[in-house]
């Protein structure tokens, strides 16, 4: 009997299952001898500010240039009547600020306006949240008209949205807010603001608009549709801030995390790496304003439950695009920074200035760090030069963290191969390794760590994804080559002790690099193939690895194996393969555990499958594939057909699995 008949009619016919598949595939499985444990971290997220994915993506923050620090100090503002820029402000590392007058002629009015991220997302019936800090510097009153707006509506009134006012009246700063529901759903509003034309003049600074509604409720929060996906995938570890963000074009525009703590209104503006990476995708006005930064981050990793993996600069900046960096004998400013980062997440705030900022932040309790990754995708003997400085340093102050290197930007070759004995001299804990390939790289890997050695560091594959041949975009072709090399990550948890795909997010209008896992607009998002195949690993990811053979061999997409990929694991009673078919016929597979046959048990099969290889989702279509789930028995006479490009997942949530 075939397993398909736990299928309804309508699922066989969806997958396209062929019941006269090929030969049948043994899996020997041994449940009594469990291998490795896997560890919380094995699958994560790693986040990195590319594709707009910070600043107009995850921060719940709609206004560009809240502050007015940008080069071009209003660029994403239009201002009209008597509005001038100042320096003088009351935030010491954002200055600027802007005064409005009223304007002698009657006719004319003073305000500003404000275009947003690829313009301002409003949702129907949604409350939105402005704090401008203000003053009336010659004293009196004010009045200021805050609107939400849809310029291009044929209505007649493009305030239609909704409208509040705020009444300035001191002289010193002070913060004001007001409260606005949107009236309808708009992907690409503005925010304006008017002055009335009974007001004296009026300062305004850090003119900021949230949803009421972010993940969590914090106000200076995440975007809650993006942050929910992120918990969604269950993650048991969260990389960030980056990636090549960290690293800088230059030294000079580094992720420095002392800047991205403190009251955000001081945090100051940094450049963004990836603003002149290409040519061909260039985006002027990309900067990082810190308002998510290091507090936010180390934040949300405690309400997803996963483990915070910071990177931090190690004096070099990106290599593809600069020689700037710092001489070794100079590196002490950057240790510190690596130092008193371990204070802020970990420290007493009695007894460290670091520890205190947290604290004061709302974070008395430290966080519990417990890994730092020091540099990102360095090479050459510069990288191991400098890191040793900081393994020294942090090995004798603080023992217990996990120092994790790089092996460079490549998979294998010379960078790669210089690399990895150098972080064995170093002894760092996990070394980073990283590889955005094609198809061809990922059929041909699936023994990769099988025989690698099992003395020194372990493996952290921090950044993958298979980019297609002639087809950079997520299609689920791609989602197939991934889940397949996925099982050889699980398979070698005793090696492979944390694995994180990127990047994770892209605006749709503003992105810079694919594939991504999660695509958005302004107002809606959707999860791509590969954040379902992440998904669908970090959901069923068990405690201890399954040893599972065919032919005595693992099932690793080998020429012999006809496709067939395959990883299992126990789960507190349960037991749980996974197997992926990247071939282009169905497959017959045939389970024995510890090689006894009689069996007769319920299981649940989860399938991820498409007809069409280069599908993907969209806005328009956004669960066009994603995973289903069926429930039915499995005896021991019956095979499992895996149709043709499937990753299946099969669980057996009985106690005793084999039934005599």
């Amino acid at each position: 009997m075939n397993i398909a008949r736990v299928f309804s009619t309508m699922a066989l016919l969806a997958l396209g299952i062929n019941a006269n598949a090929q030969t049948e595939h043994v899996f020997e499985i041994k449940t009594e001898k469990p291998g490795a444990d896997i560890p919380k971290t094995m699958y994560g997220i790693f986040f990195e500010d590319i594709n707009y994915g910070a600043d107009g993506g995850l921060y719940g923050e709609l206004v560009k240039n809240r502050s007015f620090e940008f080069p071009q100090s209003l660029m994403g503002w239009m201002t009209f009547g008597d509005v001038k820029l100042r320096d003088d402000g009351p935030f010491e590392r954002c200055p600027h600020y802007v005064r409005l007058a009223v304007c002698p002629e009657a006719s004319k009015i003073t305000g500003l306006q404000n275009e947003g991220y690829f313009g301002i997302g409003y949702l129907k019936n949604a409350r939105y949240r402005l704090t401008v800090w203000a003053r009336v510097p010659e004293g009196g009153t004010a009045k200021i008209k805050v609107q939400l707006i849809d310029q291009k509506t044929m209505g007649e009134r493009q305030q239609y949205l909704g409208e509040s006012d705020i009444t300035i009246d001191s002289k010193d700063w002070k913060k004001y807010e007001c409260y606005i529901k949107s009236a309808d759903e708009v992907e690409k509003g503005n925010l304006r603001i008017l002055l009335d034309r009974s007001s004296a003049k009026v300062d305004l600074e850090h003119i900021s608009l949230f949803p009421t509604e972010t993940f969590n409720g914090d106000e200076n929060g995440l975007r809650k549709d993006l942050a929910e996906s992120l918990k969604e995938l269950h993650p048991g570890v969260f990389r960030f801030p980056g990636g090549c963000v960290v690293e800088g074009a230059e030294l000079g525009s580094r992720y420095q995390w002392k800047n991205s703590v403190g009251p955000v209104e001081n945090r100051p503006l940094n450049e963004n790496r990836w603003l002149h990476s290409f040519d061909f995708r260039l985006f002027p006005d990309y900067f990082q304003s810190y308002g998510l930064g290091f507090y936010e981050y180390f934040r949300f990793a405690e309400e997803i439950g996963a483990e915070p993996l910071p990177v931090i600069s190690v004096g070099l900046a990106c290599q593809y695009q600069s020689s700037n960096h710092q001489p070794v004998d100079l590196l002490q400013p950057y240790i510190d920074d690596a130092l008193d980062l371990i204070e802020f997440a970990n420290g007493d705030p009695a007894k460290n200035k670091w520890a205190k900022v947290r604290a004061d932040m709302g974070h008395p309790k430290p966080f519990n760090l417990k890994y730092l990754a020091v540099g990102n995708e360095q090479w050459g003997p510069e990288y191991p030069a400098r890191l040793e400085k900081f393994v020294k340093q942090i090995r004798a102050k603080y023992p217990n963290i996990q120092i994790i290197g790089s092996s460079g930007p490549d998979s294998e070759g010379e960078k790669f191969d210089y690399l990895w004995p150098e972080m064995r001299k170093l002894k760092v804990d996990l070394v980073d390794e990283h590889y955005y390939r094609n198809e061809d790289w990922f059929l041909k890997s699936g023994n990769r760590y099988d025989n690698y050695s099992r003395k020194g560091p372990k493996v952290f594959a921090g950044e993958y994804a298979c980019h297609g041949t002639g087809k950079k975009w997520n299609h689920f072709n791609a989602a197939l080559h991934e889940a397949a090399f996925m099982t050889s990550l699980e398979r070698n948890a005793d090696l492979v002790r944390m694995a994180t795909y990127a990047p994770l997010f892209a605006h749709v209008e503003g992105w810079q690099w694919r594939p991504d896992a999660i695509w958005f607009n302004n107002t809606h998002k959707f999860n791509t193939c590969s954040y379902y195949v992440q998904q669908m690993f970090s959901t069923n990811k068990g405690e201890f690895v399954l040893p599972l053979t065919m032919n005595g061999k693992p099932v690793a997409g080998n020429a012999d194996q006809d496709g067939l990929w395959a990883s299992a694991v126990k789960s507190g009673i349960s037991q749980i393969i996974k197997i992926v078919n990247t071939s282009d016929q169905p497959q017959l597979v045939s389970l024995k555990f510890n090689g006894k046959p009689k069996m007769n048990v319920k299981i649940e099969m989860t399938v991820f499958h498409s007809d069409d290889l280069d599908a993907e989702n969209s806005l328009e279509n956004p669960t066009l594939i994603k995973p289903t789930t069926y429930a039915g028995n499995y005896s021991s006479t019956d095979n499992i057909t895996i149709p043709a490009k499937t990753f299946m997942i099969v669980r057996f949530p009985e106690d005793r699995i084999i039934i005599h």
